[in-house]
C-alpha cells in the first residue's frame, strides 16, 4: 500500500491556502456591495431590486421575504413607515425596496430591513407551480427537471450551482497559480477521443463529425507549446444509461501538465488542487455549505492501490477476468479506506493496458499494466487521468495492439512526431464531484439543465 502526498512538483510551489471564514452579519455597506442598487434617497440606508420570495400580511403588517441573486432577506412592512400601498405584492413579483437596515437576531444573517418605499417592477403572469419559498421543494426528480426555471429558484435548489461555482473557481484558482494556461478547444471533431459507440455524430455540412468526447487530444498537443494547460467544458458521451451517476453531457475539469517524471505527479497535483479547493469553499461558500448542508472533506495522504490488487480485494480469486470496476467495487474500495486510513478518497492505479484509452502509456515494467488512475470519492468515481505516451513510435504500436488504424489519427499524432515531453494529466466530471460534496443522491440535481438518455427539455 502506498500513499500520495503533498510533495514539491515539477516548476513552481504549491500554494495551499487553508483560510476558513467564519460567517458575518451582512451589514447595509456588504449588501450594496452584493447587489445591482439603485441610488439611496436621503435618509434611507439602502434601494434594492430583488424577487418576494414571500409575502405574508399580519394585519397591520407584512413580512416580505426578498430573494436576491445569493441571500433570502427579511423585510417588515408597514403602513406607519411605508405609505405605497402592498396590495400588489405576492410571491414571484419583482420590485424596488428601500429600507433601513436593522440587527435582528431571529432573522437571516442577523439583519431585517424595514421597508420605506416598495414599487412593483413586473407581476409574473402565472403563480408558481411549485412551493419555491418552502425550504425545501417537496416534490418528485421528474417534477423538479420538468419546471427546472421555476424549481431553481427555491433557495436549496439553486445553492447547488453557486456551491458548484465555487468548486470550478477554486480549481481554476489553484491552475493559474501553479502555471497551467487556460484553454479552449472544439467540442465538433472529426473523431472522438476515447473512440467505441458511445460518441454522438451529426451532419457538420454534409461531412461526418461528433461532440468531442474529451479534450483530451487538444490538450496533448497544447503541451507542447505551453507545458501546463487546463480546460472547463462540455463533454458528451452518447452512454446509454439511465442511472444516478450518469449524463450524457457534463462538465470537465481537465488539465494536462508536461516534463513530468511518473504518473504520480499528475496525482499529487490533483491532491494538492483538492485541498486548495475545498480550502476555497469553506473561505468564500460557507453561506452555501449552510444551505446545502455539503460535507467538505480533510484531503490528506490518500491510499493507492493496484487494480489487481483491488479486485483481489472486492471479488477475491473470481475476479481474474475484470478489466474495470463495477459501482459496488467503488463503493467498497471507499469504504474500505475510510475503515483502515481514514480517508474518504482512494487512488486505484495501473489498469489493463489491454482497455482503452490507446494513449495510456505502459508500464515499462509490466506492460500488461496501463500508467492509468481513477480517483474514487465516497462511493464514486469522480477523475481517470494518467501518463500519456509522448514518443511517436510507442504511440502507432499501442494504437496497433488495440485495433485501430494509425491512418485514422493523423493530426493527433502530428504532436508525437514533432516531439511531446513526457506529460500526464486527468479529467475530473464537476457534476460528480458536486453532487458527493452536498450530499445529493442524483447526478441530475448537480446539474442544471441536465441531458440525460430520455431528457432534451427543458
Amino acid at each position: 500500500m502506498r500513499f500520495i502526498k503533498n510533495i514539491t512538483l515539477i516548476g513552481a510551489p504549491i500554494k495551499i491556502r487553508m483560510v476558513i471564514k467564519k460567517m458575518q452579519k451582512i451589514t447595509g455597506n456588504d449588501l450594496k456591495k452584493e447587489f445591482t442598487l439603485t441610488d439611496a434617497k436621503p435618509g434611507e440606508s439602502l434601494t434594492l431590486r430583488a424577487t418576494v420570495h414571500k409575502f405574508k400580511p399580519m394585519g397591520g403588517f407584512a413580512f416580505i421575504t426578498l430573494r436576491t441573486g445569493r441571500y433570502v432577506l427579511q423585510a417588515v412592512y408597514s403602513p406607519d413607515n411605508c405609505p405605497d400601498s402592498v396590495e400588489e405584492i405576492k410571491e414571484g413579483v419583482f420590485a424596488e425596496i428601500s429600507a433601513d437596515v436593522k440587527e435582528e437576531p431571529r432573522a437571516n444573517y442577523g439583519i431585517e430591513l424595514s421597508v420605506r418605499r416598495i414599487a412593483l417592477i413586473h407581476k409574473p403572469a402565472e403563480l408558481y407551480p411549485l412551493h419555491v419559498s418552502k425550504r425545501r421543494l417537496g416534490c418528485t426528480l421528474d417534477i423538479n427537471l420538468d419546471n427546472r426555471s421555476v424549481a431553481l429558484r427555491n433557495p436549496f435548489e439553486r445553492a447547488a450551482f453557486k456551491f458548484q461555482e465555487g468548486v470550478v473557481s477554486g480549481f481554476r484558482e489553484f491552475m493559474l497559480q501553479e502555471n497551467f494556461t487556460e484553454i479552449h478547444t472544439p467540442k465538433i471533431v472529426a473523431q472522438g477521443a476515447e473512440g467505441g459507440a458511445n460518441i454522438f455524430s451529426l451532419d457538420y455540412f454534409q461531412k461526418n463529425a461528433f461532440l468531442n468526447q474529451s479534450p483530451q487530444f487538444y490538450k496533448q498537443a497544447a503541451v507542447a507549446f505551453f507545458d501546463r494547460v487546463f480546460e472547463i467544458a462540455p463533454v458528451y458521451r452518447a452512454e446509454k444509461h439511465a442511472t444516478s451517476r450518469h449524463l450524457n453531457e457534463y462538465i470537465g475539469l481537465d488539465f494536462e501538465m508536461g516534463f513530468i517524471d511518473g504518473m504520480e505527479d499528475v496525482m499529487n497535483m490533483e491532491i494538492a488542487m483538492l485541498k486548495h479547493m475545498m480550502g476555497y469553499l469553506k473561505e468564500h461558500y460557507a453561506e452555501e455549505i449552510r444551505i446545502t448542508g455539503a460535507q467538505i472533506p480533510e484531503v490528506g495522504d490518500v491510499p493507492v492501490i493496484r487494480f489487481e490488487e483491488a479486485v483481489k480485494l472486492t471479488h477475491g480469486e473470481k475476479g481474474k477476468n475484470k478489466f474495470d470496476l463495477d459501482p459496488e467495487d467503488e463503493v467498497f474500495l471507499c469504504k474500505w479506506a475510510q475503515e483502515n486510513h481514514g480517508t474518504e478518497f482512494i487512488f486505484v492505479t495501473h489498469f489493463p493496458s489491454s482497455k482503452p484509452p490507446f494513449y495510456a502509456m505502459n508500464d515499462k515494467e509490466d506492460p500488461r499494466c496501463a500508467l492509468k488512475f481513477d480517483l474514487l470519492f465516497r462511493g464514486l468515481e469522480i477523475t481517470t487521468g494518467g501518463q500519456r505516451i509522448h514518443d511517436y513510435d510507442e504511440q502507432i504500436e499501442k494504437i496497433k495492439a488495440q485495433h485501430l488504424n494509425p491512418d485514422d489519427f493523423t493530426y493527433y499524432l502530428e504532436s508525437h512526431k514533432y516531439g511531446l515531453p513526457p506529460h500526464g494529466g486527468l479529467g475530473i466530471g464537476l457534476e460528480r464531484l458536486v453532487m458527493k460534496l452536498i450530499g445529493q443522491p442524483n447526478i441530475r440535481q448537480a446539474s442544471m439543465f441536465p441531458r440525460d438518455i430520455n431528457r432534451l427539455l427543458p
